[in-house]
Order: structure tokens, then C-alpha cells, then sequence
């Protein structure tokens, strides 16, 4: 779900496709028939972003008639325990959880705890301004309490344990409610949801696959919450063949989350301090809880290391490790409100890497305006990309928005390396680092970030020598004595810079083996601390190629994967309680009493000589709270959530919401939409309307996009090759035969999409792939696009995510770009002012204004508009 693997991860699918020769049964669910459907065993089409009825439906078949793995889920999951008695569902308060505050559009999730623990006033309208809920990427969410004996019933009897609160929260969800909601004929989900469960247990597993068709949406951290859930009722995390699957963009998204490029994270998901937060002590006490299980508990070590690497000899104890020099979140300083910003003229100038905002971005005219309003922008890409010529032939300067004459924005092109043009590593999908050596020579002026922002740090350091000023202190104490490849070169090694990531005993002088050996007295230096034992024993050990047929069946000596060369997360949950493997088909890892140690195929994840039967003394915190039958050690309590107590800003259990765009009321609850989802309200950014409010028939389809094989992302890498644009050179927009005739759209003729933001050229593809779907008393049209095109290149078109505005996860601030509604008509849309207008007359007949969308409460009347200060009435 959420994925269309064999077109956009075709490398990976590979496995896929051995995996279903060898008997394996694939099943797509997707709102668009693909080259992923045309080799499943089943391709099953839903409305997009209504995923999680879906998945709330298959949940409830599994609980309704006792399928789920009772041991696992009652020995590894919290599902005995017992929540506060203030807690109240959905169930209660028609789509809402207790805690929610109308005025602010968040959750105080105080109520969500366990009868004996408290969230330490964590959570609430600060933590969702700054995306809190993404700095959780590697340790659990704080619970004050979590390393005490938590009150629960095994019996999973109880009314208020977690296992009865998730049958209530799901009894709704019966099959005829999915195909209410979804499309999805009630037979045809019960196919899926039986072949899920027979495939599930002691001697099966089944894996979960989702990509950002799941994460783009206003509910996307819950979508995968949910395919969690099923998971974990099902036993299938941490055992071979099971598995949540993320798949990544391309070659190092993974990497680019785990040494950040996010405004609310410093390298390994540590969370980057906020206002306030003035000393290390005040930082941690945020960051963990006081009396939690888990290797989280040892974040200070972490954090420290961290410090050290930055600021070497500079950061002492006696400073707090220069704890200080770090900046601190005030807000929401995210991408879109960055871009907003600009606009507001807040902000003066950008560096621009590997990314085109201007046709990459949702919502491109307003990426491209705010671009007008800088100072200076730097961009560093292969070619001459959107966003670097934007001033000159970006769509804003046909209809007068932009004047080539007038445009204020210095903008400085940096050509950089290629791929092959560079050596590094690149972090996948499986987590995976796979070091990667240089091939040829970078062109002309091309070089590597690696050596770009080198030099950029040597030349400020520089500037900046002598300086008095104490905002100066920061740079100027930076560890910046990188070694170079070689003794004439002034080329970064990047060997060097993974051995400082890996992590560095200060005191010999030798790179640490992992994380554990890392120290918060100053004594180590990690530079991300998830990614220390890539250089164990001094050796690169993500350079490792050893082939398949001279290991294991893990192969752990083919690159390095984190945490700690395992390959299966949590793989203790492969083990029973007592350590013995669930199955000997499905054995992973397992207690073995002679030598006194974890052992397997891959790397335990868990103390190696814990036993099974260990318990903690009393008062333990930390590693030493976790039982020897707690297998997910990163967990503040050591069992995985089927309710998330805290963390979450939108819930402790996944809900079904419309998306933010929708054609349809919410048949579930009188809550519309996610009720904590971002949204800006602005002239500028404006929303179709959707139930309860009037006029959403203006926008009557649901629309869609995502990519091809033949062209990479937002183009810039494969609209310059002749041989890629000659297999896809033309924009298109894929509608089925009964839209074609509603419409009057010609096969290979043109049409125009059109949103409340813009209109966009596409020749029409009329196919049976977009099903139409019944969705209560009506028939609901999709319409899907590929999102390539932009204005340079050997094939042009228009820009499809122009189409759509700009509305968050509140989560982790992802933008909804996989779910909107729009129109379609036939002929090409006006050009030049003409198009403005022809856009405004779109809003006037929608009545859409700054305040639509952003009446978020739906579940009362007097709904609190969430529109930006300055658009208010």
C-alpha cells in the first residue's frame, strides 16, 4: 500500500518478484492500476488518502475473530496495559481524543497515559509547532514511569486495558463501512484481510510495504501507525519475512533523515533544542524521561559525544559541553513557512541542494514567488534547474507576477558532482551504508558538497579570525581539521568524516565499536551516534563486499547496515519469551543457555547475556530496567505500542479523517478531517472547499500523482537525456473512459487539471487503470498525473504541483500531495493574466477565501478558524 515499487524502486522490486516465484502472494492496493498491479496476484483499487478505513477494517477483522498472535501480542506489546480513566475514544467525542484544544487545534494527551505514568508535560500547541513528534526517529517518546510495573490485565479483559480499547476504537470498521468509505467491494476486502491473517503466526510472516504515496498526506504518520498495528497484532515485526517496509525517494533519503537536513534534528534523531531549554540538563529532561526503560535512557552519552565532535577541545564540562553554541527552535521553522517567510520578507537568503522547489515543491508559484523575494539564493545542482532560472521563465513571468527587470533575488549557480563523480556512502532503504568509491573526475567547476561546505566553513573561520563578538564563537570553535584525500588535494575525505561519525575514544585515540561504548563525561566524540560500528576496529566496514555465497544468509559483511550491523530491527520479538524461536522455519535469533548469550543468523538486538528470565531490581533505570523478554529496547516501557500513550500529535490510535480536499463527508465521525493538521491560511495559499462547507461540487474529483520510471523526481537529472525523454516526453493526465465521456475529453487530445492555485496543460490518457469507485450513494472519479515536468530540458511542461496548496502532518510536517480535488476540462488552459482570472473565477463560484479549509473542529458549529493572523476578518 502506499507504493508503486516496480516503477519507482524497480531495484528492490527485484526481490518482490523471487519472493512471489518462490510462492509468495503479492497483493497491490492502490487507487491506480500499475506496472506494481500488473504483477501482483491481486490489485485492489481504494479512493486515495482513505487508507486508514482500510487498514481500521482489517484490524477489526483481525481482533473480531481472535486471529492476532496472542503470546507475542501479550508478552511484547502493551496490550495488557491499563489507561488512565480519564481517557476518552473517538468513540466518545464523535472523531475527537480527550485532551483536544479547539483554539490551538492540539492535543494535551495527559489523558492518553497508563494508569500509572504521565507525559511530564510533554505534547500540546508547542510541540506541534515544532514537528516534536519527528524527533523520535531512533528513541521512543518519553514516559514518566515507564521503567515501574505498569498495572495490566493479561487476561486482555479489562475494559480500560489497551487490547479492549482497540476493539472498540475499530468495532466500526466492518467491512461494509471500508467499502462505504473506500470503494473497496466488502467481499474483496475480506480476500485481503484473510490472506494477511492466514499468512501471519508462528510459521508464516507477511511484510508491509508503503512509500510516500502512505507518508504525503495529512494523516501519514498515522497510515503507518496503522500498518504497524496490524503487524504487531499479527507477530510480524522483528522476525524474518515480516516487517514494515519504508521505501526511500532515491539512493540516500534514508541517510538525509539520519545526519539531518531538518530544522528540528541534529544527527541520529536527537532533538534540536528549544527555547527555553538553557542548559545540557534542561535539554535531556526533555528529551527522555527520568524513569524509562531503554537505550534512549543513555541519550546524554549521545548527546554529548555529539557536542565533542562538533567543538573538540572547546566543548568541556565546565561549559556544558558547549551546549549553548546550538541554535534553538522558536516555532515553526519548517520548509513551507520558510517559503512563506520569504514571501513576508522574513527571510534574505537560501542555499538550494539537490532540490527544485519550483517544480519539485507542492504548491510551486508559491515556492517561485518567495524565491523573487530573497537577497541572494544559492543553488548547487547537475544542470541549470527551475529553480536557479526561475527569475527569467518561470510561469510567473508570463502573467506579469514576475519582471525579469525587477526581480530583486542574486542568484549564485555552484555545479556539483554526480553521483559517480564523488566517494561517500549512500544510506538506503534497509538502512543499509554502502560506501561507494569515486569513479571519474567531476567536470569543469563541478565538486562535492563534501568539499563545497568545507571550504565554505574554512573561508568564514577565515573572515571571521580575531573576532571579539561572542556570536562568533560558535564557527570560529568548530572542529573544522578535516584530513584530505591526498597531502596536495583539497578534496575532503570522506573515509575521515565516517570514522567522526562513527565515533572516537578520546582517550586512545581509536574509533569506538558502537554506541554502548559512548560516554556522556566527554571522553568520546560521535558524530551520529546510530552510525557508530560503521568503522569498528578501524576498518570501513561499509565498504565490505564480501558475495553472498561466502557468509550467512544475513550477509553481514555486505556493507553495514545501523544500528550496529543488524538487519532485522527488535529481533529479539523472533524469540518466544523463554528465547526459544517462535518456529524453527521462522528462527532469526535465540537464547542459548550453554554459552550464556543471544545468538543467530544476524546480530542480536538486546544485551547479548541478558537472559530471557532476567528482572530488573528495583529503582532500575535504563538498559538495566529492560526485562530480559523486553525486545524493543529503544521503548520507554520496552514493549511495542498498539496505542501510543504519547509521542503522537494527532492521536494515540489511528483514525480515519477525510484528507484535507475531500468530495465526500466523513462517514465515520463528525469530524472531518485530521484534527490537528496544518493548515496556512492565506490569500496565497488557499484551499478547495470540502464537507461541511458548500461548494466543494466545484472540485468534484479526486486527484493523485506520483512518478515514473523513465524520469527521476523533479526531472532535473532525466528531461537533460534524450533517451528518457524520448520514453516519456509529454505531460499527461490519466482519467477512465466514464470521466472521458462526462467531460468530453479525447484520448491523446489536450485537457486542462485546475485547482483554487492553478491550471495545468496535459494530454489526455483515457484507461481503465483509474477506477471509478461508489462511495455511498455516488460514483467518485480519480484522476492521477506524473509530476516531472517543468520548463527546462529537452521535453517541457507544466508544473503538476502547482496544482496543490499547502497543508501538513502535524507530525512531521509533510505536505498532503497524494490526495486533492480539482477539475478537469477539456482544451488547454488561458495563458498569461487570462489565467489568473480564469483561476479567481474558480475561487469566486467555490466561495473560497483565506478562511476556507482552516475550520478544523468540525464536530461544532462555532469552529475556530485556523487562518494566519494578518488574513483573519
Amino acid at each position: 500500500m502506499g507504493s508503486n515499487m516496480a516503477e519507482a524502486h524497480p531495484v528492490g522490486f527485484q526481490w518482490v518478484m523471487e519472493a512471489k516465484a518462490n510462492g509468495a502472494e503479492v497483493i497491490h492496493i492502490d487507487p491506480r492500476f500499475t506496472r506494481t498491479s500488473a504483477v501482483a496476484d491481486r490489485h485492489v483499487p481504494l479512493r486515495a488518502g482513505s487508507d486508514i478505513a482500510f487498514l481500521g477494517g482489517v484490524i477489526n477483522y483481525i481482533l473480531s475473530n481472535e486471529l492476532d498472535f496472542r503470546e507475542y501480542v501479550t508478552a511484547y506489546t502493551n496490550a495488557s496495559f491499563l489507561v488512565d480513566e480519564n481517557y476518552r475514544d473517538t468513540e466518545d467525542l464523535d472523531g475527537l481524543f480527550s485532551g483536544y484544544d479547539h483554539e490551538t487545534a492540539s492535543y494535551d494527551p495527559a489523558s492518553w497515559h497508563y494508569e500509572s505514568t504521565h507525559h511530564g508535560g510533554r505534547g500540546g500547541a508547542a510541540a506541534k509547532q515544532s514537528a516534536a513528534p519527528d524527533q523520535l526517529g531512533s528513541g521512543g517518546a518519553a514516559v514518566e514511569g515507564g521503567a515501574g510495573e505498569i498495572p495490566g490485565d493479561p487476561t486482555l479483559q479489562h475494559p480500560r486495558c489497551v487490547y479492549q480499547i482497540l476493539k472498540r476504537h475499530y468495532a466500526r470498521y466492518t467491512p461494509e463501512m471500508v467499502e462505504r468509505v473506500c470503494g473497496v467491494p466488502a467481499e474483496t476486502f475480506l480476500q485481503v484481510a484473510r490472506a494477511w491473517a492466514e499468512n501471519s503466526g508462528r510459521e508464516r510472516t507477511a511484510a508491509l510495504v508503503y512509500s510516500v504515496g502512505w507518508t504525503q498526506h495529512s494523516m501519514g504518520a498515522q497510515f503507518i501507525r496503522a500498518g504497524s498495528i496490524i503487524q504487531l497484532l499479527l507477530g510480524n515485526i522483528g522476525r524474518p519475512g515480516g516487517g514494515v517496509f519504508a521505501l526511500r525517494g532515491h539512493a540516500s533519503i534514508q541517510g538525509s533523515t539520519d545526519v539531518p537536513t531538518l530544522f528540528n534534528l541534529l544527527p541520529g534523531y536527537l532533538a534540536m533544542p528549544h527555547a527555553g531549554q538553557e542548559t545540557l540538563a534542561d535539554y535531556l529532561d526533555r528529551v527522555r524521561s527520568q524513569n524509562q526503560k531503554g537505550f534512549w535512557h543513555n541519550a546524554d552519552s549521545y548527546m554529548v559525544s555529539l557536542l565533542k565532535e562538533y567543538w573538540g577541545e572547546h566543548a568541556t564540562a565546565e561549559n556544558d559541553f558547549c551546549f549553548d553554541y546550538l541554535p534553538r527552535i522558536s516555532g515553526d521553522h519548517g520548509t513551507y513557512r520558510t517559503v512563506m517567510d520569504m514571501i513576508d520578507g522574513k527571510v534574505f537568503g537560501y542555499f538550494l541542494l539537490g532540490q527544485n522547489p519550483a517544480v519539485g515543491s507542492a504548491h510551486g508559484r508559491l515556492q517561485r514567488l518567495g524565491m523573487a523575494n530573497l537577497d541572494w539564493l544559492v543553488v548547487r545542482d547537475l544542470v541549470m534547474i527551475e529553480s536557479a532560472t526561475f527569475w527569467k521563465d518561470s510561469p510567473e513571468i508570463e502573467t506579469g507576477e514576475i519582471a525579469p527587470e525587477t526581480c530583486r533575488t542574486e542568484v549564485f549557480f555552484f555545479p556539483a558532482a554526480g553521483h559517480v563523480e564523488k566517494a561517500g556512502t549512500f544510506t538506503q532503504t534497509q538502512r543499509m551504508l554502502q560506501w561507494r568509491e569515486k569513479a571519474v573526475d567531476p567536470p569543469g567547476d563541478a565538486r562535492s558538497e563534501l568539499w563545497f561546505f568545507y571550504h565554505l566553513g574554512r573561508k568564514l573561520r577565515e573572515k571571521l579570525a580575531g573576532s571579539t563578538d561572542e556570536r562568533d564563537r560558535p564557527l570560529l570553535d568548530l572542529a573544522w581539521d578535516y584530513a584530505t584525500e591526498d597531502a596536495e588535494g583539497d578534496e575532503p575525505s570522506g573515509e575521515d568524516v565516517l570514522r567522526r561519525m562513527n565515533g572516537v575514544d578520546l582517550t586512545s585515540g581509536r574509533a569506538v565499536n558502537g554506541y554502548t561504548e559512548l560516554k556522556a563525561d566527554g571522553s568520546t566524540a560521535c558524530g551520529c551516534w546510530i552510525y557508530s560500528g560503521v568503522y569498528a576496529d578501524e576498518v570501513n566496514q561499509a565498504a565490505r563486499r564480501k558475495p553472498k555465497e561466502e557468509q550467512g544468509p544475513y550477509e553481514s559483511e555486505w556493507g553495514w547496515t545501523w544500528p550496529m550491523n543488524r538487519r532485522v530491527l527488535y529481533n529479539r520479538a523472533s524469540a518466544d519469551p523463554g528465547g526459544r524461536p517462535w518456529s524453527e522455519r521462522k528462527k532469526l535469533v535465540w537464547w542459548d543457555p550453554e554459552r550464556g548469550e543471544w545468538t543467530g543468523h544476524d546480530i542480536p538486538d538486546f544485551e547479548k547475556t541478558k537472559p530471557p528470565d532476567y528482572r530488573p531490581p528495583d529503582g532500575a533505570v535504563g538498559v538495566e530496567a529492560l526485562r530480559g523478554d523486553d525486545p524493543f529496547v529503544m521503548q520507554a516501557d520496552g514493549k511495542a505500542w498498539l496505542f501510543a500513550p504519547n509521542g503522537l500529535a494527532d492521536g494515540p490510535l489511528p483514525t480515519h479523517y477525510e484528507p484535507h480536499e475531500s468530495p465526500v463527508r466523513n462517514a465515520l465521525y463528525a469530524q472531518q478531517g485530521n484534527p490537528t493538521r496544518i493548515v496556512y491560511g492565506r490569500k496565497d495559499n488557499p484551499s478547495n472547499p470540502s464537507p461541511p462547507e458548500a461548494h466543494a461540487e466545484v472540485f468534484p474529483f479526486v486527484f493523485t500523482a506520483a512518478r515514473l520510471t523513465e524520469h527521476h523526481t523533479a526531472g532535473g537529472m532525466s528531461r537533460q537525456l534524450p533517451y528518457l525523454a524520448e520514453l516519456q516526453p509529454a505531460l499527461f493526465v490519466e482519467v477512465s473512459p466514464e470521466l472521458a465521456r462526462l467531460r468530453g475529453l479525447t484520448h491523446m487530445d489536450w485537457a486542462h487539471v485546475i485547482t483554487s492555485r492553478t491550471a495545468v496543460d496535459a494530454r489526455v490518457f483515457v484507461t481503465d487503470r483509474m477506477t471509478p469507485l461508489r462511495i455511498e450513494d455516488r460514483v467518485v472519479q480519480q484522476v492521477w498525473m506524473p509530476y516531472h515536468w517543468g520548463g527546462a530540458g529537452l521535453v517541457d511542461g507544466d508544473v503538476v504541483n502547482d496544482l496543490l496548496g499547502v497543508v501538513l502532518d502535524p507530525n512531521v510536517f509533510i505536505q498532503e500531495s497524494k490526495v486533492a480535488t480539482c477539475d478537469v476540462r477539456p482544451g488547454r488552459r488561458p495563458r498569461g493574466p487570462a489565467l489568473l482570472e480564469y483561476v479567481a473565477d474558480y475561487r469566486r463560484r467555490a466561495g473560497v477565501t483565506a478562511e476556507t479549509g482552516t475550520h478544523i473542529d468540525t464536530t461544532r458549529t462555532d469552529g475556530v478558524g485556523h487562518a494566519e493572523p494578518e488574513e483573519k476578518p
